[in-house]
């Protein structure tokens, strides 16, 4: 059921109402509007093969597989069915880290898939600016300009978007956004009129998480800060209710929950604390995180609510204001994340299925063939050589599917390498993470098609802090009995020993990094794909680590180091060893 909670005002207004005549009832009732709201859609144009969990009512969970362009405009279309007065917005990174089909065409497509499902408003996230602000400038105004290796406009010729970018916290080198601060719709005519004021923006660390390059001369103000300031000055413009769209959130803890909010933790907690309590609304992103949150119930001074829908479009929060026309105040509003389930798919532990528990959508005809057009021009690119390799790089298969073998080495070693910038010392790649062994042609060729059947999923590479002790502790999850056993695979001058016969937590029983015991006491940098940032695969330990950068994406990573010599040799040397039988 949707989070609701209600002020005083309605209370007042109801108590009036029965005492007055019909008109005077309707002129002041509440004025009701939908904001459709999601984040992080990040390019996803056909379902990614992943699923939210859920509960399933019982005390458990359940996976429910979501997203997918097509799938994900029924949703919307749905949502909107309910609102005679609606708006769409999103709280950023809706491009960029993106899927083939969109990523080639410099993500043209997810543009006109927005488009054509009418979203009114986006905030820039950080992943907005990583082809630099000539070309993100393009995204909202359109044209064949070229700004990046890509080539524009290949498919079609490139309109722009007719949603509206908002920036108000990023600032030229005059001082002024880069894009509008802030915008507003109104509903209704005469008293019946409200009005929604949107603030849009990115978070301050934008700096740490771009190539300076791509954001040179431009700046990033405190974020509370920015919309404080932007509040007033949409009062003024009559403003309603104020609606604040910022790439930044938070993570809940405990069992997954897409409408929970316990224990909330992250940097957003900071920015609600210092808000003019004005804020109606903030529709929040950036963590890939799930949740719904009344803060009221945390803090009775900011009465926000405060939402997020995940990451990749396999969720949408329907968003529910009532707006006294007569106050010109917010009396009434409730949220709750609905999944977008699309299609099943096998996943690394096996099939998954659709369920009844949740609503299953069909995928919106017109959306699904403007997606296929890409999918299907995409294809010619795989054909593409991106290198060579002195012989196969196979993974463990079978009763060894937890084992990386020596494809686990070369995609540790090239995710490495890939961030060495973010000064990374030592990188690991989760086994069940790689979908195929890499077996090159017989001069040792490989073609684009090759790699991407090894890493179909367009993570990001993320490189952050841990202890000696930490990173201990992360291998020993890949045999903790939760599940099946995974050894991540490391970079060279990283070497493990597991001894299955020692209790849980004990299974390691050795490391090693450049020939000495690893220091237990020291920080080391560490590079990740993304889904195993975020705890995936039962490496919670890897969760919510300080000083994390975000890198390329895996993909990209593997190509690089592919490209960087004639021949590379696959490194062989065993990394992981087992007193015993593996696994």
């Amino acid at each position: 059921m949707p989070r609701s909670f209600r002020t005083a005002p309605l209370l007042a207004a109801a108590l009036l109402a029965g005492c007055a005549t019909p008109s005077v009832h309707q002129a002041a009732a509440p004025v009701e509007v939908g904001i459709i709201a999601f984040n992080d859609f990040h390019g996803s144009l056909e379902p990614p093969r992943q699923s939210v969990i859920a509960p399933d009512g019982k005390g458990g969970q359940v996976q429910v597989p979501a997203g997918g362009a097509a799938w994900f405009a029924s949703a919307l279309e749905s949502l909107r069915s309910k609102y005679p007065n609606h708006l769409t917005v999103s709280a950023g990174d809706m491009i960029s880290a993106s899927q083939l089909a969109s990523s080639l065409y410099l993500d043209e497509p997810t543009v006109g898939v927005m488009n054509r499902l009418g979203v009114d408003f986006n905030a820039v996230g950080n992943h907005e600016f990583d082809r630099g602000r000539d070309e993100l400038l393009r995204m909202q105004n359109g044209g064949c300009a070229k700004f990046t290796a890509k080539e524009p406009c290949q498919l079609e010729k490139f309109p722009g978007a007719s949603f509206r970018y908002l920036a108000a916290s990023t600032l030229t080198e005059n001082g002024s956004p880069l894009f509008p601060a802030t915008g507003i719709r109104s509903f209704g005519t005469g008293k019946r009129k409200v009005s929604i004021g949107v603030i849009g923006l990115t978070l301050k660390g934008t700096t740490d998480l771009v190539s300076p390059a791509g954001i040179k001369g431009l700046t990033f103000a405190d974020e509370a800060d920015t919309i404080n300031a932007a509040v007033p000055q949409l009062k003024a413009q009559g403003a309603d209710a104020i609606v604040v769209l910022i790439h930044q959130g938070g993570k809940t803890q405990g069992a997954p929950d897409p409408n929970g909010c316990n224990q909330l933790v992250g940097d957003i907690k900071p920015i609600l604390a210092r808000l003019d309590p004005r804020v109606d609304l903030v529709v929040s992103g950036h963590t890939h995180w799930d949740y719904v949150c009344d803060w009221s119930q945390q803090d009775p001074a900011h009465p926000v609510l405060l939402t997020s829908a995940g990451v990749y479009g396999k969720e949408i929060t329907d968003i529910r204001l009532e707006i006294d026309p007569v106050t010109h105040k917010v009396v009434s509003k409730s949220a709750h994340n609905v999944i977008v389930q699309s299609v099943p798919y096998t996943s690394s532990r096996g099939p998954l299925g659709n369920t009844d528990l949740y609503p299953q959508f069909a995928p919106r005809p017109d959306i699904a063939a403007y997606v296929q057009r890409y999918v299907d021009a995409s294809k010619a690119y795989t054909a593409r050589g991106v290198g060579k390799l002195s012989g196969p790089a196979t993974k463990g298969e079978g009763a060894e599917s937890g084992v990386g073998g020596t494809l686990g080495n070369v995609i540790a070693d090239a995710q490495r390498d890939a961030t060495a910038s973010a000064g990374a010392q030592i990188a690991f790649m989760n086994p069940f993470g790689i979908r195929a062994s890499l077996v090159p042609a017989a001069d040792g060729s490989l073609t684009f098609g090759d790699i991407y059947q090894v890493q179909p999923f367009g993570n990001q590479v993320v490189t952050e802090t841990l202890t000696g002790a930490e990173i201990k502790a992360v291998l020993e999850q890949g045999f903790d009995d939760n599940g099946p056993d995974q050894a991540l695979a490391p970079s060279s001058g990283f070497a493990y020993v597991v001894d299955r016969s020692r209790p849980v937590g004990s299974r390691i029983a050795s490391i090693t990094f450049n020939g000495k015991p690893l220091d237990m006491t020291a920080r080391y940098r560490v590079t990740i794909n993304g889904f195993l940032s975020q705890g995936g695969d039962g490496f919670t330990i890897l969760a919510n680590k300080p000083e994390a950068v975000t890198g390329p994406t895996d993909i990209d990573a593997l190509e690089s180091w592919l490209r960087a010599a004639p021949m590379r040799t696959v490194p062989a040397e065993q990394r992981v060893t087992f007193a015993g039988a593996a696994g």
